[in-house]
């Protein structure tokens, strides 16, 4: 049904997992026009729910599912979901992303918002067909694997359904466990997975819907998502995403010493062919690709592995950042093992990033003396160790011997095995970082000091700072006014640099939209996401005030963790041996991630935001610009 601006409204359903009641309210164009949809109506439910310091898995804090304003339309690329709760990991804010068709099919049953409350005295699922929502019984999944949950609820419901489920990871409360999406697409940073499994809700199946989108101004809406889809095809990363998916820069970085390595004390390892991307096209590994709901691209690849130790194994992936995760980071050389610890981390439903950043960090414990053997049983837990990659993720999701002090994480682990070992967990406030050397990136060190939910690039994902692309150099040139600064080294522009693509990557998830389209490839631009925004809702805006909603988004995010209790400590804007410790082999000449550098930067970034430059917190006029008092004093 088409709609006038004034009636566009967005359909929050919330469910009480401790007494299966279900109830449907609606949010209208005055919000959506503040937080644009996804993930800043999220944020906004998630502070209304919290007044302070809270436990992640107390039933009271909602679990929030937020399909975009844009998902279930034709336009490109808008197939992504999020998921928004307190995390395990850190205790803070966190919102993770998702792709596959599981948006899709909530979006096209006419849910913008799914919020789960409470919790299920037996293991539970959620079945949504249509206006239809049951909380029915899960016991007989409870201990299932996510391919084996899927499969089951499959069996039950027909194949045409998708689901979302956690693994065993989840139900033992791995702080790191993931929400799986379509089987092989992960909700994982943060521990999501977890959050699902304190409420004992094993899984959500969506029978497939039979409705549709339908923008309020059809004619200006296809003439804008036309224009977005020539632009994405245009782009010079839209081959090879498709050709190599995010793996395509594996060799390049080793080569230039910029791949994490050994628990990030080197930028690379020896015998690197058979992790790139290149390789397993050339060796016939390649199987399938596949996108996401609505995608142009199908960066999703499947590689299965044809003979050796490993034969069978089979999955989706892997990802640039399983690749050094679960690779180079614990100097891991054939593909075998490293699809096969892909494969048990996605079957187990639990992150990759942050899975394989505890087992190096076990790794190089172990090998200075600090974990005994009675925890680990005589696994061969030395650097290069197939056995150790390929055996831990289960020990891991089951809370086995060291399994269950590296489950909650390598900063509580470090706190756990004591001596100095807290010097080499890299994490920041208890998120393990994303695979970027930072030592060799400025603006992605100030972007992952500044997110709210730790050290990560799925949330400012700040790529043209390389520029490697015609693009990239022209996105620089236009946020700076000069390509020059187009150079990962530089401290200079980098505030800049990161707040616009921290904005951009907001409107992105609220909008419902693949941050490659965005931060990685160009052809979404802000000015286009707004005539689709527009077109879609109703609702006028331009660019300008689209970008001030993402800013909007940002600032609510970060009261959210002054709610819960979060303070700023400068040492904490980076893991400390990446402030610390120099990577010799890095091509820069001296490390750039101490605290000082960081300091300076991080004050010029609050000053652009209007933020306090010593505190972070934001100024009472930038609050109210940006229509922010109600949260800033408290509930609204």
């Amino acid at each position: 049904m088409t709609a006038t601006a004034t009636e566009y409204r967005q359909r929050v359903v919330d469910v009480d997992l401790t007494t299966g009641a279900c109830t449907v309210s609606e949010i209208g164009a005055a919000d959506i026009r503040r937080f644009l949809g996804g993930r800043g109506l999220a944020a906004a439910l998630l502070a209304d729910a919290v007044t302070g310091p809270t436990d992640p898995f107390s039933p009271a804090v909602p679990l929030i599912f937020s399909m975009g304003t844009l998902t279930g339309s034709n336009v490109p690329m808008t197939g992504r979901s999020n998921i928004t709760f307190v995390s395990p990991a850190t205790n803070l804010y966190c919102k993770t992303n998702v792709g596959g068709h599981f948006g899709l099919h909530c979006k096209l049953s006419g849910i913008d918002l799914l919020t789960i409350r409470g919790a299920a005295e037996q293991p539970a699922y959620l079945w949504i067909d249509g206006d239809r929502i049951e909380v029915r019984d899960a016991t007989e999944l409870w201990g299932l694997t996510v391919r084996e949950t899927t499969s089951a609820l499959e069996a039950l419901h027909g194949d045409a359904i998708n689901v979302a489920c956690i693994g065993p990871a989840g139900e033992n409360l791995v702080v790191y466990a993931a929400v799986m999406s379509s089987v092989y697409n992960a909700a994982g940073r943060g521990g999501g997975g977890a959050v699902m499994g304190s409420k004992r809700l094993k899984a959500i199946a969506v029978a497939r819907p039979a409705g549709t989108i339908a923008p309020v101004d059809v004619g200006g809406f296809e003439a804008a998502q036309r224009e977005v889809r020539d632009a994405l095809y245009a782009d010079t990363m839209a081959a090879s995403y498709f050709d190599y998916g995010t793996a395509a820069s594996v060799g390049l970085m080793n080569e230039l010493k910029t791949l994490p390595s050994y628990n990030f004390r080197r930028g690379g390892i020896d015998d690197i062919e058979q992790l790139t991307s290149q390789y397993w096209n050339e060796q016939g590994l390649l199987k399938g690709r596949i996108g996401c709901a609505s995608c142009i691209y199908s960066c999703h690849r499947f590689i299965r592995i044809e003979d050796g130790p490993f034969a069978g194994t089979y999955t989706a992936g892997p990802e640039y950042e399983t690749v050094s995760a679960l690779g180079t980071g614990p100097a891991i050389t054939s593909v075998g093992a490293l699809q096969r610890a892909n494969e048990l981390c996605n079957d187990l439903g639990m992150d990759t990033i942050s899975a394989g950043g505890a087992i190096q960090w076990a790794m190089e414990t172990f090998e200075k003396g600090l974990i005994h053997e009675d925890l680990i049983g005589g696994l061969d837990l030395r650097f290069a160790s197939e056995e150790a990659v390929t055996v831990l993720p289960t020990m891991i999701a089951h809370r086995e011997g060291i399994g269950d002090i590296l489950a909650d994480g390598v900063k509580r682990a470090a706190n756990r095995i004591g001596r100095d070992s807290w010097k080499w967990a890299i994490h920041t406030r208890g998120l393990e970082q994303s695979r970027v050397e930072t030592r060799g990136a400025m603006g992605y060190a100030l972007a992952f000091a500044m997110n709210p939910r730790g050290p990560d690039h799925l949330h400012t994902e700040c790529l043209a700072e390389f520029g490697m692309t015609p693009e990239m150099k022209d996105l620089v040139a236009q946020i700076t006014g000069d390509a020059a600064y187009a150079r990962p080294d530089l401290p200079e522009k980098r505030p800049e640099i990161v707040r616009y693509h921290e904005d951009i990557y907001a409107v992105s998830d609220s909008l419902g939209l693949c941050a490659f389209v965005t931060t990685a490839a160009y052809g979404a631009s802000p000015e286009r996401c707004a005539r689709l925004f527009a077109a879609m809702t109703g609702i006028e805006t331009d660019a300008a005030a689209l970008m001030e909603a993402g800013r909007r988004i940002i600032t609510l995010e970060r009261l959210i963790n002054f709610r819960l209790g979060w303070r700023e400590e400068p040492t904490e804007y980076a893991p400390w041996r990446l402030m610390n410790e120099r990577q010799e082999a890095l091509p820069i000449p001296e490390p750039i991630l101490d605290v000082e550098r960081m300091q300076r930067m991080v004050r010029e970034y609050y000053a652009l935001h209007g933020w306090n430059v010593e505190t972070g917190v934001p100024s009472p006029e930038t609050l109210s610009n940006l229509e922010l008092e109600d949260f800033a004093k408290g509930r609204r």
